[in-house]
């Protein structure tokens, strides 16, 4: 990594470039360039259409199939979580992750030549190919491509290894995990990432970084993004409701300290089983919300305003759920 003097950058600055570049303070058109941009650094799809909610919140005209759109694939990605990522970087989250040592990097190509096998050009759920959760480790190969709607086992199939170098493709993540969660640092990036420790540090230090002095630490940005780390913040969105395991909050750490400094409102935020949503209102999480097909919960932090109710209101109304019967209806639950 470089030698140089680090910039001091403040809370509102870092949540401010962090929503600029995750498209969170204004929609951007519809179509294939904006869902990549969407999905620069995958959209975890762990939970039930979260992707699809994601996207919502990120581009205009979302709709409920707008997750199976051409220029997007669903993979295993980091950590294994099922992620809808653009088709044309599925190496970048799989590859990317292969192990550089024998030992991991053999688990995974056993693994795919099993499910070659067995599939044999088919496609069929993970419960039919009998590998349990195994399966997932094939992932990395870059030769299995998912389909998971929720309701059942994913339908899983086989594709061609991509032809890129496993550390060009890690390279690669990692400038796109700074740029959608920096300033970061080596260790973070391994944890979102699901890769070794010495994995991530090498990713780093192939790349032009910039060091900075934040509220919680020291850390890293790349260095392109330097100039719009220290622009002064904008006009946020009104409101905007991410859905759980959305990039803006899939932090482990002192980061969830930064984007909540209060620890109770943390709890409430990153509970141990599944996650809530966060409700975004004037570009700040100010509260949590839930839905149990078409009735939504929010559970505010603070009491909102009038303008900041009608906002959030409007957000749960457009949200672009399939399968309802009704409108969506919003219920709160006051602080």
């Amino acid at each position: 990594m470089p030698d140089r003097r680090p910039i001091e950058v403040t809370r509102a600055q870092i949540l401010a470039f962090r929503r600029r570049v995750g498209a969170l303070d204004e929609r951007l058109p519809p179509g294939a360039r904006s869902l990549r941009r969407a999905a620069w650094a995958g959209l975890q799809d762990s939970m039930p259409r979260a992707a699809l909610l994601s996207i919502h919140a990120r581009v205009e005209g979302a709709h409920p199939e707008i997750w199976e759109h051409p220029s997007l694939v669903q993979v295993w990605g980091p950590r294994y979580s099922t992620y809808v990522v653009p088709a044309r970087d599925r190496a970048v989250f799989t590859l990317g992750r292969l192990a550089d040592d024998a030992r991991g990097r053999q688990r995974a190509e056993e693994v795919a030549a099993r499910v070659h096998a067995v599939l044999a050009g088919r496609r069929m759920t993970g419960r039919e190919l009998g590998l349990g959760n195994r399966v997932r480790y094939a992932a990395p190969t870059g030769t299995v491509l998912i389909r998971w709607d929720g309701a059942r086992a994913p339908l899983v199939w086989t594709v061609p290894r991509p032809d890129v170098e496993p550390r060009d493709a890690r390279r690669e993540l990692a400038r796109r995990y700074l740029h959608v969660f920096g300033p970061a640092t080596s260790a973070s990036f391994a944890t979102w990432a699901g890769v070794a420790a010495g994995e991530a540090h090498s990713a780093f230090d192939a790349l032009d970084l910039m060091p900075v002095r934040t509220p919680i630490g020291d850390a890293w940005i790349l260095s392109s993004d330097e100039a719009a780390v220290r622009e002064r913040p904008g006009a946020a969105a009104a409101a905007r409701l991410l859905p759980s395991g959305d990039a803006y909050y899939l932090l482990q750490g002192a980061d969830r300290e930064l984007l909540v400094p209060d620890a109770a409102q943390r709890a409430a935020l990153w509970t141990p089983r599944v996650w809530p949503g966060a409700v975004l209102v004037g570009g700040y999480i100010v509260g949590t919300w839930r839905r149990a097909s078409a009735d939504v919960t929010i559970e505010p932090w603070r009491r909102l305003t009038r303008a900041e109710r009608a906002a959030v209101e409007a957000e749960a109304a457009s949200l672009p759920v399939p399968g309802l019967d009704r409108e969506i209806g919003v219920r709160w639950r006051e602080p």
